[in-house]
């Protein structure tokens, strides 16, 4: 006998999405958890970085309103309150994941768990056994050693900072280092980004790339390719960052966003036959489970598309094949997501150059234009839509937009893809006017055709 049918290692979102619907099929479910109840989205990911987000729009807003007849100045902005604001929503949101566990009858024992053996898992110097162990201890910041490199932070405390950095130095080229980019920017401090490559958002398609580096230029961000910090110090004002290029900057702080790694240390792998990937994931087959018969994994530890929703259809799927009789498994194809920088990104399908090698001949379409709103406010910003079609099929295989509510319109547009709408059915549907949404069912003439 087992003391659980199921020991998840981790309360992030897949680990308490599994758990939780394991318990709903009866299983006897434990979740350890030695942070946060929530994982890296609720605390020190997507909610905390959308609130502040919306803080960072508020600047741009105010300045926008005058053209539309409302007199008055920028208000000051006070970082301690977006802050601490934030802090107590965190902490309902911790409570509201706890209760989740609590209603599903699942144990939640707190603290490092460890692996003993195939089915032994310790948490503080207490054993328990389990017929299942999923590791869902998802994914970890990384910053790379170099002098200096104790000065720099990486995204989990750049949230609860105790000051407003003035001047921010942001190194990374991928969502996160973007995001921040744009948060911190909207926030009034003077932002550079340092990306060793020559263009940003590499794994994105290349006109939404270029787009980007455009629109976030002219928003102030000082962003400077192919450059990367050689050290950093503490100067009379701040820190010294001198660049691989020569340069030394003055700042504030030195956010780090170059990558994250699986979350492994202290887990205890070494007692049990689990592969790892030369990139340092867990490696699982289709159905989540490792070179271990019982031991499972999933998430951002397995180092597929790191995405909360797509971890929590991994949770989904490995609790109804394990727990509840159902042949289900995460479909990875045509997966919408976002970033959150200003103006947003959001993109589902493939890019370009992936459609071309997997389609061959295609039909692109694209429109640029300035958004309706800022015809009035006069602000400098384009929005950027792009449509991939399979000219055998005339299936739309890639979306792709830069503008206002990017994000929102791009949920919709993955319900239509993921039922194989072509290019005929875009054209057939009638768009909703004035929007910039329409646009995508009114783009009638190719731009590149193979």
């Amino acid at each position: 006998m087992q003391d659980y049918d199921l020991f998840v290692i981790g309360a992030g979102s897949g680990g308490v999405r599994a758990a939780r619907m394991a318990a709903g099929f009866g299983a006897k479910v434990a979740v350890a958890e030695d942070r946060y109840m929530g994982g890296t989205c609720v605390n020190v990911g997507c909610v905390p970085k959308k609130l502040y987000v919306y803080a960072a729009e508020f600047g741009k807003a105010f300045k926008d309103a005058r053209n539309f007849g409302w007199d008055g100045g920028t208000p000051a902005f006070d970082w301690a309150t977006l802050r601490d604001n934030k802090k107590a929503e965190i902490s309902r949101l911790n409570v509201v994941y706890e209760n989740v566990l609590a209603g599903a009858k699942a144990d939640v024992i707190k603290g490092r768990a460890t692996i003993v053996d195939a089915h032994t898992v310790a948490v503080g110097g207490q054993h328990y056994t389990a017929g299942k162990i999923l590791i869902a201890t998802g994914g970890w910041p990384h910053i790379p050693e170099f002098p200096g490199s104790d000065l720099a932070i990486s995204s989990n405390e750049v949230f609860d900072l105790a000051q407003f950095p003035r001047r921010l130095a942001i190194v990374g080229g991928g969502y996160i280092s973007v995001e921040f980019a744009g948060i911190f920017n909207g926030l009034g401090a003077k932002v550079t980004q340092l990306y060793r490559g020559p263009l940003f958002l590499r794994g994105f398609d290349a006109d939404i790339r270029a787009h980007a580096a455009q629109e976030i230029s002219k928003s102030g961000v000082d962003l400077r390719f192919e450059v990367n910090v050689q050290s950093i110090a503490v100067g009379r004002d701040g820190l010294q960052v001198l660049l691989t290029d020569g340069a030394i900057i003055e700042v504030d702080a030195v956010l780090y966003a170059t990558g994250r790694k699986a979350n492994l240390e202290g887990l205890g792998l070494e007692n049990v036959n689990v592969e790892i990937s030369d990139a340092g994931n867990i490696v699982v087959d289709t159905d989540y489970c490792t070179s271990e018969p019982s031991i499972f994994a999933l998430g951002d530890v397995v180092g597929r598309m790191e995405l909360t929703p797509v971890a929590l259809a991994e949770g989904m799927a490995f609790a109804r094949r394990q727990f509840g009789g159902r042949d289900d498994r995460v479909d990875y194809e045509f997966i919408p997501t976002a970033v959150f920088c200003q103006p947003n990104i959001g993109t589902v399908g493939y890019t370009e150059d992936e459609a071309r090698a997997k389609f061959g001949r295609l039909r692109v379409f694209k429109s640029t234009f300035r958004p309706m709103k800022h015809t009035l406010s006069g602000r400098d910003e384009k929005t950027f839509m792009k449509l991939i079609v399979d000219r055998t099929s005339d299936r739309v295989v890639g979306v792709h937009m830069m503008g206002p509510d990017a994000g929102e319109i791009m949920q919709g547009i993955a319900i239509a893809m993921r039922a194989g709408a072509t290019k005929a059915v875009f054209d057939s549907t009638i768009g909703i006017h004035p929007t910039a949404a329409e646009e995508f069912v009114t783009m009638r003439d190719v731009w590149r055709e193979d």
